[in-house]
């Protein structure tokens, strides 16, 4: 038998079954999966021709470069000829099959060339974009020219503006070093935005994800809209546990920039920012469990958190903070870092935690007292909003509920603090 075998491979050496076996179903599998939307989606070309044509990719990349330039000529005629007879018959072009079709021949290749993850990962991004059409349409058709704008200009300032700014220090006392200020306020901005995305998604299902979504947008905007939201609609006995609820998103925002920027401070903040977000969270249920949250509620008319002028007084605050709290660190020590940093919290508590974040990552204060000082600026952005529901009258029965779960909180959260604190200083 092994004799017979040799004689009909000849000097060529026979393809691994195991590994090739592994190989064809893997690819058949990548080409049905992308296939069999565009047979849901009643596409001329289905199921059948997706899963040869990433078997054609298979083979030709086994076959050397002759076999893959003829294939892939072969694959761009089918998608010419199924073009023009949609042209023909639809007047129209069939460019998202057409493409779907050609990058899963590129899979194949890929597959063959041994690759896994990449192909894999690529046909269930490019199945999940196929099949998200009616999703992603709805959400086009509702953009603004503003959302629009401010997405390429977030995209300009990352990629474009931010390698252009000097690497270095340009002051002589070292306080400002505008490429790794300029990141920061990038990525402050990049949350700012997704969240600003996910609200003008879901926002409108429920005043849950409103108050969740508008907190990490911005807490303090986000709690002076909602006081004046639900005051005029009749609502204002929600105040307190929706403005509550936007500051534990506030928190959690927050020990998001400190694990992006310096993870370390994390395990100073973590659990005092935690015992707050769980006070006001056992606030917030007890006020489920009456049924006095409603379960719908109007959109908020939050703006896009990324315009120049925005982002310009972003980077200025920034640094402002930033410049502030290292003058205070070094003339009066920790005291006066603490000090600006809770002033900081009163305008901005992101831009205040990214602050003693980038501070930390300088060594320029430990990662205990950034940790310290996000606590404390998060305390100061959630005080700033019991003034935004008193100047709304039919949110004013609330303001006792709310200073009392909001005192609550702080006491919680300075407990967990001093608790921390000194647990460290006996182990």
């Amino acid at each position: 038998m092994q004799d017979w075998l040799k004689v009909f491979h000849g000097s060529h050496q026979p393809f691994p079954a195991l590994e090739i076996a592994l190989k064809i179903g893997i690819t058949v599998a990548l080409g049905l999966l992308v296939g069999f939307e565009r047979e849901w989606s009643n596409k001329d070309i289905g199921a059948r021709t997706f899963a040869m044509a990433a078997l054609l990719g298979l083979l030709s990349s086994l076959l050397g470069i002759a076999a893959l330039l003829i294939s892939g000529m072969a694959v761009l005629l089918l998608i010419a000829f199924a073009n023009i007879q949609s042209t023909r018959v639809a007047s129209k072009l069939e460019a998202t099959t057409s493409l779907a079709l050609a990058l899963i021949f590129l899979l194949g290749i890929l597959v063959g060339e041994g690759h896994i993850f990449t192909p894999v990962a690529c046909s269930i991004l490019i199945a999940m974009l196929l099949a998200l059409k009616p999703q992603f349409r709805a959400f086009a058709g509702g953009l603004t020219q503003q959302e629009v704008r401010s997405a390429i200009l977030l995209a300009l300032l990352g990629f474009v503006v931010w390698p252009l700014l000097p690497d270095r220090y340009i002051d002589s006392w070292k306080l400002i070093q505008p490429r790794e200020a300029w990141i920061i306020v990038v990525v402050i901005a990049c949350l700012g935005f997704m969240n600003y995305v996910l609200l003008r998604v879901y926002g409108s299902r429920g005043i849950f994800l409103t108050a969740i979504l508008g907190g990490l947008v911005n807490s303090t905007a986000t709690a002076a809209e909602l006081a004046s939201t639900l005051s005029a609609t009749g609502l204002g006995s929600l105040a307190a546990p929706m403005v509550l609820l936007t500051s534990v998103a506030m928190f959690l925002r927050n020990i998001t920039i400190l694990a992006i920027f310096v993870h370390a401070a994390v395990r100073t903040a973590a659990l005092p920012l935690l015992a707050m977000a769980a006070v006001a969270g056992l606030w917030i249920y007890r006020d489920y469990r009456k049924g006095e949250i409603a379960k719908n509620s109007p959109t908020l008319a939050l703006t896009s958190p990324i315009s120049l002028i925005k982002v310009l007084r972003l980077a200025l605050l920034f640094l402002t903070i930033q410049v502030l709290a290292t003058l205070g660190q070094r003339h009066f020590g920790s005291t006066g870092f603490e000090i600006v940093s809770i002033l900081g919290g009163v305008v901005s508590s992101a831009s205040s935690t990214a602050a003693a974040a980038n501070l930390a990552m300088h060594h320029a204060v430990t990662p205990a007292q950034a940790g310290i000082a996000a606590v404390l600026t998060s305390m100061a952005s959630a005080s700033m909003n019991l003034p935004m529901v008193q100047r709304q009258s039919g949110t004013r029965p609330a303001m006792r509920e709310l200073v009392i779960s909001s005192a609550m909180q702080i006491a919680a959260g300075i407990g967990a603090l001093v608790l921390q604190v000194n647990w460290r200083k006996l182990f």
